[in-house]
């Protein structure tokens, strides 16, 4: 990373912290160069930069001041009650019947569960699998069948290392994109009938996994900011006879929470007591905004109780389907069973991404998809300041590109998604995220395309169907 990226990144999260507030003047080129021992040329590229990003603006002769964003900010929803007990999930009729009304590629994607592919390299991605696949030998097409593409095995296990998480290679399975990874774990550790503490809200796929596998469901409530409460999940583990735990320990789906290191810490410590295993399901780690990754649980395992989960879908190459999972001691028992099912994902496919992770410039792709989302959520959050009522609540998340909206309880979302797809826009409704398809007043809305004209006409005509529903 250069220098002025670097301070563009430190000024950048202290907008987000809310050091410097809308409306603030951030220091001049001349306070900033003293103060932070860079050139004025530094300070000047890196004003340009949170320009582009949408974070400051330029007045004349008065400097640089924090954009208003939103002059009337909406609140944020509030933390769940919760109560132990279990729920047998029955969501799939549901989910389907929503997402097949999500389809029409004419509509607004609020609803959407995928950023825009135009954010993702796929021309340099392409070029990645001509030359991996004329460097593959008949051998290594045969031999990555089982083990997985060693190349990419190492490039994963580096980027752990970077880190902080020293990972075996033999840890490493690479399977069809981390919903696989995720089923397999969740085989592995579990019977139909079991009971598996899962959040709530949640994301929809691992209720249609729980429903496949004939698994009761453990709802434990997440602080839109926070993440899992803590305290409910050990209530429930003290009371019920819970096999695993499936949990988002950074940028939940769909609230977009993080846990603290302090709190990853503490779930693990609790964990161990109770000897649970853990299902990380960590596919938008690499989407924080900050400038520092988030940790993941994984970081302190010592005894193997976490698996760990994710994938390139999200934040490089959609299509592909290659995710992982560092499995820890059920590692040897993932594998086999995955060579039980599907055998193997692409090989072309897993080549072309080892060859991409090494000369393809990831980092730097990285680094232009999170501005481009923190951009999007901006201006997302300020447009719902504008058009939507008053009561709405709404998360804040660090990162990936879901933003979480609360209505008063008298609001029906799924009647809401109804009148919305009439006007050509889509959303996710609350209740395909609820194992008792609870949040009906809650809505999920994607901000990971380009922001422009329509999005914000879109965000304007939610805005008057909110109201009148109300």
């Amino acid at each position: 990373m250069k220098r002025y990226e670097k301070f563009a990144d430190e000024i950048a999260e202290l907008i987000r912290t809310g050091v410097l507030g809308p409306g603030e003047k951030v220091p001049s080129v001349r306070h900033a160069s003293r103060t932070y021992g860079v050139s004025p040329s530094t300070v000047f590229q890196a004003y340009y930069l949170l320009e582009d990003r949408g974070l400051i603006q330029a007045r004349a002769r008065s400097g640089y001041f924090v954009r208003e964003h939103a002059k009337r900010p909406l609140h944020e929803p509030e933390l769940t009650s919760h109560a132990a007990h279990t729920t047998d999930v029955d969501v799939s009729e549901l989910v389907f019947s929503v997402l097949a009304s999500l389809k029409d590629p004419h509509t607004v994607p609020f609803g959407s569960a995928f950023p825009s592919p135009d954010l993702f390299p796929l021309p340099r991605l392409a070029k990645s699998m001509a030359h991996a696949l004329r460097m593959l030998s008949p051998h290594e097409i045969i031999a990555d069948m089982t083990a997985g593409n060693a190349d990419l095995r190492r490039q994963i296990a580096l980027r752990y290392m970077v880190s902080g998480v020293m990972l075996p290679m033999e840890e490493l399975v690479i399977g069809n994109g981390a919903m696989e990874a995720l089923n397999l774990c969740l085989q592995c550790v579990t019977q139909p009938g079991d009971l598996v503490a899962i959040e709530s809200p949640t994301f929809y796929a691992c209720l249609q996994v729980l429903e496949r596998l004939q698994l009761k469901a453990v709802e434990i409530p997440v602080h839109p900011r926070e993440g899992i409460d803590l305290s409910a999940l050990e209530q429930s583990l003290e009371q019920l006879p819970i096999k695993a735990c499936w949990f988002m320990s950074s940028l939940q789906n769909p609230l977009g929470a993080s846990m603290s290191e302090a709190k990853k810490q503490a779930l693990y410590e609790l964990l161990v007591k109770h000897q649970v295993p853990l299902i990380e399901d960590d596919v938008y780690a690499e989407l924080y905004f900050g400038s520092h990754p988030p940790k993941p649980v994984k970081s302190f395992d010592r005894e193997g109780l976490v698996m760990h989960c994710s994938s390139f879908s999200k934040s490089l190459a959609p299509g592909y389907r290659i995710g992982w999972v560092a499995g820890g001691r059920y590692a040897e028992q993932i594998a086999r069973l995955k060579l039980m099912t599907t055998i193997s994902p692409s090989v072309p496919a897993q080549a072309a991404l080892a060859d991409y992770l090494q000369h393809g410039g990831y980092d730097r792709h990285l680094r232009k998809l999170r501005h481009a989302l923190e951009m999007q959520q901006s201006a997302m959050l300020a447009s719902a300041a504008r058009h939507f009522p008053a009561s709405t609540r709404v998360t804040r998340p660090a990162g990936g590109y879901f933003l979480w909206f609360e209505f008063p309880e008298r609001l029906d979302s799924l009647q809401l998604l109804r009148l919305a797809l009439a006007q050509g826009i889509s959303l996710a409704p609350g209740p395909i995220f609820s194992a008792s398809q609870g949040f009906r007043h809650c809505a999920r809305l994607n901000y990971g395309h380009a922001w422009n004209a329509r999005s914000e006409q879109a965000m304007e005509v939610l805005g008057r169907l909110v109201a009148g529903l109300l």
